[in-house]
């Protein structure tokens, strides 16, 4: 195999560099129909990740373009970030750890919620490999487990622990965690939004890390200003980066991180291995099946 690593990411240099290759491995940069339409050679994409938002799903399915993903390599990195944010916005580390450093100590404590995760409900929305791995952390916490995916058998669900439901609003309601392990397409955009928030409970909280646009950001900033949900904690966002002025930036009730939740150095190693692992098999007729995704 011969290969050449692009650093230089920009449509036009893409458009000049990629008609070049038989495979692309890809990060960050987008693949759009305007330089796809220029790769002739192109047979196989393979994405640095579980997303895949940023190829152009229509073009490569007309022109039989293969797309694999590291469906394997992120999971347990996923999983313990939610567990990360879940136990700081529930022990409130963040303010307490302010109040040390302030010299505040026990002063304001009165102030301060915390509450435990035994016996809470927790929705997990998706159950691939990483809903898979979160419910095995939940249940290790005492914790009640719901999972909402069509695409999942009710036993499959009950051998994790965990109730499947079928209707995702109606599983809003009794929450008191929901995590959000879904793509981002037509079904999933907005999914979270003012006519759902409105009915959850006021102890709610909401952990993203799938994509962004699945919860609409200017709704979840509202319904938390005014109560309806406790917190949020969130590692995607619609635009990314987001506007350092974005109402949710300046909201002390979100815990933020920037789109980091698979970036462990163990999972780093792991999806590069992936990555160019998926192209080698491409070409040796020897593909994973869980890593290709059907179009």
């Amino acid at each position: 195999f011969k290969y050449e690593i692009i650093t230089d990411v920009s449509e036009e240099n893409l458009i000049k560099t990629l008609p070049d290759f038989d495979g692309c491995t890809l990060r960050i940069s987008r693949l759009s129909s305007t330089v796809l339409s220029k790769c002739k050679k192109l047979k196989v994409i393979s994405r640095h990740g579980v997303g895949y938002d940023n190829v152009d799903l229509d073009y490569i399915k007309q022109n039989n373009i293969k797309l694999m993903i590291t469906a394997t390599a992120n999971a347990t990195a996923v999983s313990e970030h939610v567990m990360y944010m879940m136990l700081n916005l529930s022990k409130s580390k963040l303010l307490y750890d302010n109040e040390v450093r302030l010299g505040n100590f026990k002063k304001n404590i009165k102030d301060i919620q915390t509450f435990e995760l035994m016996n809470k409900e927790i929705l997990i929305a998706g159950f691939g490999r990483i809903g898979k791995s979160l419910i095995k952390k939940c249940i290790g916490f005492d914790m009640k487990v719901k999972v909402f995916d069509p695409y999942v058998s009710n036993n499959e669900v009950k051998s994790y622990g965990g109730v499947k439901i079928d209707n995702f609003n109606n599983g809003l309601k009794t929450l008191d965690f929901l995590s959000l392990h879904v793509p981002l397409n037509s079904k999933t955009k907005n999914l979270i939004n003012t006519n759902n928030l409105c009915t959850m409970k006021k102890n709610a909280i909401i952990i993203n890390t799938s994509r962004g646009g699945v919860v609409n950001e200017k709704d979840l900033n509202s319904a938390l200003d005014n109560n309806q949900i406790y917190a949020a904690g969130l590692d995607v966002f619609e635009k990314e980066p987001p506007d350092l002025n974005h109402p949710l930036i300046k909201n002390k009730k979100v815990l933020l991180t920037p789109h980091v939740s698979a970036l462990t150095n163990e999972c780093k190693i792991r999806m590069a291995k992936e990555t160019v692992n998926n192209i080698i098999d491409f070409f040796e007729n020897n593909p994973n099946p869980s890593m290709i995704v059907n179009l």
